[in-house]
């Protein structure tokens, strides 16, 4: 398989060695707060690359440990951009694992979190967008507080991924269903926002195949003002569900296939590395002709613009 033929995974995860240790210095109890982060793939590349199961290209955000939840502004800021240029270095020197990277952002610095994308990933070729969370703060992403970045994403011309993290008000958070439950909350809360409406070139990279937006689209339909129904279908999303044809059938059918990514969550779903080889079989059991499956693959990813081919 030549590069150019190589699935391109765009939701897959690091955590980059220097600033894991920056942030345990500052926060000694963030490894027992956030077991998962004990996962060696995260931090170890040359483990991460002897343990793959089948050949992919990743681009690569940080696992979410997220400064704003521990720091101060200024201080979250300098983490990020430092994280970020870390992450450039990851992509430099395994270009046989990663094609890019995207940015984190401090959401308690928002002016930081603009001139990341204007300024760092805008010059760093290898910076590709920005990750937000369902998330920050204590507020959904959709609140009025965090449109400014969005405008700014869509000005710029750079996609954001959007990422679930727990809500905290909730006493009986799981991996298994509440993260799914916070990107579909998420989802319905950018939309009745209109945030598709003030930026109609935004682009918004939804994990989990979009959660369980496609398994409700005759409730949305049936629910919604016809605008806000439609907007649903302006979300891209990835193929994160650990195989399942008929759901990624399902979502395919939903999203369209030119808004479908490959996408793995790797190295998390299946251990050691994640579940690239069950997700990409998946895929190939999808009824799509060999076209779709390369634009689903690897042509959808480039189609976005700054990311690559």
């Amino acid at each position: 398989m030549t590069q150019a033929e190589t699935p391109i995974d765009v939701f897959a995860h690091v955590l980059a060695p220097k600033f894991y240790h920056q942030m345990t210095q500052l926060v000694p109890t963030i490894p027992e707060q956030l077991p998962y982060l004990q996962n060696r793939a995260l931090t170890d590349m040359a483990y991460r690359r002897a343990h793959r199961t089948s050949p992919t290209r990743q681009i690569i955000s940080m696992v979410n440990v997220n400064p704003e939840d521990y720091v101060g502004p200024e201080q979250a800021l300098d983490l990020c951009w430092a994280a970020n240029q870390e992450l450039v270095e990851l992509v430099r020197t395994n270009p046989d694992q990663f094609v890019g990277a995207v940015a984190m952002l401090p959401m308690n610095h928002l002016a930081g979190a603009q001139r990341i994308l204007t300024e760092q990933v805008a010059s760093t070729p290898e910076l590709l967008g920005g990750q937000v969370f369902t998330r920050a703060l204590g507020q959904s992403i959709a609140a009025p507080a965090y449109q400014p970045l969005f405008a700014t994403a869509a000005q710029a011309g750079l996609p954001l991924w959007l990422h679930p993290v727990f809500d905290e008000r909730k006493p009986d958070n799981n991996v298994t269903f509440s993260w799914e439950y916070e990107l579909t909350q998420a989802m319905l809360q950018l939309v009745q926002g209109g945030v598709f409406q003030r930026q109609p070139s935004l682009k918004l990279i939804v994990h989990h195949a979009g959660a369980l937006v496609p398994f409700f689209a005759g409730r949305i339909t049936a629910t919604l003002p016809t605008q806000q129904a439609a907007d649903f279908h302006r979300f891209y999303v990835d193929t994160a569900i650990l195989g399942n044809p008929a759901a990624l059938a399902l979502t395919v059918d939903y999203f369209g296939v030119d808004h479908v990514l490959f996408g793995t969550d790797a190295p998390f779903g299946e251990l050691p590395v994640g579940a690239s080889t069950t997700i990409l079989t998946a895929i190939d059991q999808l009824p799509l002709t060999k076209n779709q499956k390369h634009q689903l693959l690897i042509q959808n990813v480039a189609d976005l613009g700054r990311l690559p081919g």
